[in-house]
């Protein structure tokens, strides 16, 4: 690696349009190999699309959870992760149950079923491990401002839309 990516592990750092020119060439490669990663062939009868990963990844770290839940961590209207659920509820990889603490709410869940539950574990782990091994080296801190770089970042290619 040379130019601002081979320096930008160096103690002396980046100036910032180094560091903006690193990330413009960094970030189309990232996601080419985002798009790459294959749906596991469990799933591979499923459509599932980008947005269902965010909602499996919650669902896997965080376990259980009413569809309220869901759509106030995904960012969007109820209605939409209710659809988004309902989707995936038909395809077989969530179901979902009366919430015993208030019936009229309804909890969210994996599928019980262990081939399919296995799968999306193991899809979302390659993404877990490769974040593992980059955020092994930064204190806390660092992690923490990387982590508020990347929501800045979205947020304002959110606002080019």
């Amino acid at each position: 690696m040379t130019g601002p990516l081979a320096s930008a592990g160096s103690a002396e750092g980046l100036s910032a349009d180094d560091a903006v020119r690193a990330m413009l060439l960094l970030m189309p490669r990232v996601a080419a190999r985002v798009k790459r990663t294959a749906v596991p062939e469990a799933l591979a009868g499923f459509q599932l699309a980008p947005r269902h990963l965010s909602l499996l990844a919650y669902l896997v770290f965080d376990g259980p959870m009413p569809v309220g839940a869901l759509a106030e961590r995904l960012e969007v209207a109820h209605t939409t992760a209710s659809l988004m659920v309902g989707d995936l509820t038909r395809q077989g990889v969530l179901e979902r149950r009366p919430d015993p603490a208030d019936r009229r709410r309804t909890i969210v869940s994996l599928t019980a079923d262990p081939a399919t539950r296995t799968a999306v574990e193991r899809w979302l782990a390659n993404g877990s491990a490769s974040w593992q091994a980059a955020f092994a080296p930064l204190t806390p801190a660092e992690r923490a401002l990387f982590v508020r770089t990347m929501a800045a970042y979205e947020q304002g290619t959110a606002d080019d839309a």
